[in-house]
């Protein structure tokens, strides 16, 4: 979610490039008591865009939705998708929620609170957002505000023999903005896989460049404080998330892997998925792209004769040998 919102905010102008916010750990409303903590409770101390989204700092975060408000925050973080169905050629599929003021009042008969507005800058509390959206959103990042539908079907065939009609991409309405932010946001994914970053082993001997981010999906509230993720039922234990795309400098594939009530962070549990999924697809063997038929048949070949030498040793003048396989 992270990075989608650090591209809302710079789009608003909430926030800039360089701008930078102190994280002693917690973020807390003036005039509050209450307190949004951040995952490191020792705080990550001057931090900007760039660096927020490596660490994944919510604090940075915390601040940036708050000074945006959940009217622009809503406005800005639809355009990727989030709210809405993705379209794609699958049953059931969810739109999520991407929360307003309005939709709060109709549904709880309640007024919005600043401290809503700081849940969801990082993808807590109202909004919900499904891992097909996930992956959506981060398409775009990868394709620098172009949108596409995404699809399963790749092509049309009416006979075995006929020549199969592909399916071209549905784009919609692209996330227009400056070029730079695009690039700030994605070297701040990338270096979430590089030393430091919070998903650094799962990038580690990588063939190719990755941008990522890892994250956590609540199962359940927790008022404040909290709490071993080791003495809760597996149920209400948190959801793991990396969402990522590569190779960065000509993406090809996007990836959104959930690991439900994960006993480990995002990038411990999760990060190592997408990365054998992204190896998988980049660094595919010759023979990949075999069909099912032709696979068999290949097993099914007789195998070669396998081929001899001779070995041996002068034995009164002649040589005997023997034939090893």
């Amino acid at each position: 979610i992270k990075p989608m919102v650090g591209v809302a905010g710079l789009m608003a102008k909430v926030i800039s490039p360089g701008k930078r916010v102190y994280d002693p750990g917690f973020f807390r409303l003036s005039g509050q008591k209450h307190v949004f903590r951040c995952w490191n409770k020792r705080g990550h101390g001057s931090v900007d865009l760039k660096y927020a989204i490596a660490q994944s700092c919510d604090t940075y975060f915390y601040d940036l939705a708050y000074h945006m408000g959940i009217d622009r925050f809503s406005t800005h973080l639809r355009q990727f998708g989030f709210g809405e169905k993705t379209g794609i050629d699958l049953p059931s599929e969810s739109s999520g929620l991407m929360p307003t003021q309005e939709w709060k009042e109709k549904r709880y008969k309640r007024s919005w609170f600043p401290g809503d507005t700081v849940n969801i800058g990082i993808g807590q509390g109202y909004w919900l957002a499904t891992p097909m959206q996930l992956a959506h959103a981060v398409s775009i990042i990868a394709n620098k505000g172009i949108r596409l539908k995404p699809h399963v079907l790749h092509g049309v065939s009416n006979s075995k023999n006929a020549e199969e009609k592909i399916l071209k991409p549905e784009p919609f309405a692209p996330v227009e903005t400056d070029a730079r932010y695009w690039n700030l946001v994605t070297q701040g994914m990338e270096n979430v896989l590089r030393p430091g970053g919070t998903a650094r082993a799962a990038g580690a001997g990588a063939a190719y460049r990755i941008a990522g981010k890892t994250g956590t999906a609540q199962v359940f509230g927790l008022a404040g404080g909290s709490y071993h993720a080791g003495r809760l039922a597996k149920r209400l234990r948190d959801h793991a998330l990396f969402v990522g795309f590569a190779p960065v400098d000509n993406p090809k594939i996007a990836v959104s892997v959930i690991v439900e009530n994960a006993m480990g962070s995002g990038g411990h549990t999760a990060a190592p998925i997408a990365r054998e999924l992204m190896d998988a697809y980049l660094l595919k063997k010759p023979d990949a792209d075999k069909t099912e038929e032709e696979t068999a048949q290949d097993a099914n070949k007789p195998a070669a004769p396998a081929k001899t030498k001779t070995t041996g040793k002068k034995v009164g003048g002649k040589k005997r040998g023997k034939k090893a396989q």
